[in-house]
């Protein structure tokens, strides 16, 4: 694999690195060691992909809350982006009010912005609410931004291949099951490059977190305080070397960006 950083290289430099890459387990720079034990692990569906000679399709950012997954997934996006990368989807964003957090807001990289959750007082008794701890979240603005992006990447066609990003895969945008379907869509849309978040294992399991966690075309980066600020070069290169993989594999008929793996 080449260095992180480093610019250029020949048609055998890439072939090379393609080549180390697939030969390296799947779940590479940043994975955590093992598997916690309480946590029950959910087959990967039939007919799942598994992605050209066995490597991987689609990156995922894992890590507890705070530690920078989405400043990583802003950061990675703005390189693609700036390379001539097709680059869309959506980061899920702190709301604060006199320096306190009063919910999340759901944002395009097209610059769109909705309501996510916010702090919600006790529902009436038999009253349902779609609730994480105090924040109440609203399915309505969520899907609105967040459903049309995932179904354009979903219905990708034709040559060369984008990035879409899905920052988070969490509790409360799991509410919605048509979130849920479009995700599913858009992981199995051949020309499409997740570039996503999951939490870590964290009480009840869920399904689809663990369903992607478990699938074979799924890279997944571990964030933590100590590599959060060196994990932006691998999580580039890893992504544009997916990228390139299909170039190669179509005769580099349709490459529509440059700097391979310039950063």
């Amino acid at each position: 694999m080449r260095e992180p950083g480093r610019r250029g290289g020949t048609g055998a430099d890439r072939g090379g690195a393609l080549r180390r890459m697939r030969g390296r387990r799947r779940r590479g720079p940043g994975h955590a060691a093992g598997r916690n034990p309480d946590v029950t692990q959910t087959a990967t569906p039939a007919g799942a992909p598994t992605g050209p000679r066995g490597m991987a399709r689609h990156v995922f950012l894992t890590g507890p809350p705070g530690v920078g997954k989405t400043t990583l997934i802003q950061k990675a996006s703005e390189v693609l982006k700036s390379s001539g990368v097709p680059v869309d989807g959506f980061y899920t964003e702190e709301v604060r009010q006199g320096g306190r957090r009063i919910g999340f807001d759901v944002v395009t990289l097209s610059g769109m912005r909705g309501v996510l959750s916010r702090i919600g007082s006790e529902p009436p008794p038999g009253k349902r609410e779609c609730r994480v701890g105090q924040y109440v979240v609203d399915l309505t603005s969520f899907e609105l931004l967040a459903l049309p992006v995932l179904r354009n990447a979903g219905s990708s066609s034709g040559p060369g291949q984008r990035v879409c990003v899905i920052d988070e895969i969490g509790k409360m945008e799991l509410f919605s099951q048509p979130f849920i379907q479009a995700v599913r869509q858009t992981l199995s849309t051949p020309g499409t490059v997740v570039l996503g978040t999951i939490p870590i294992p964290k009480g009840k399991p869920l399904a689809l977190v663990e369903e992607i966690r478990n699938r074979n075309d799924v890279q997944v980066f571990s964030v933590t305080k100590e590599n959060r600020n060196h994990l932006l070069p691998d999580i580039v290169t890893f992504v544009r070397m997916i990228l390139v993989d299909h170039e190669m594999r179509n005769g580099f008929q349709s490459i529509r960006w440059r700097g391979a793996f310039a950063i």
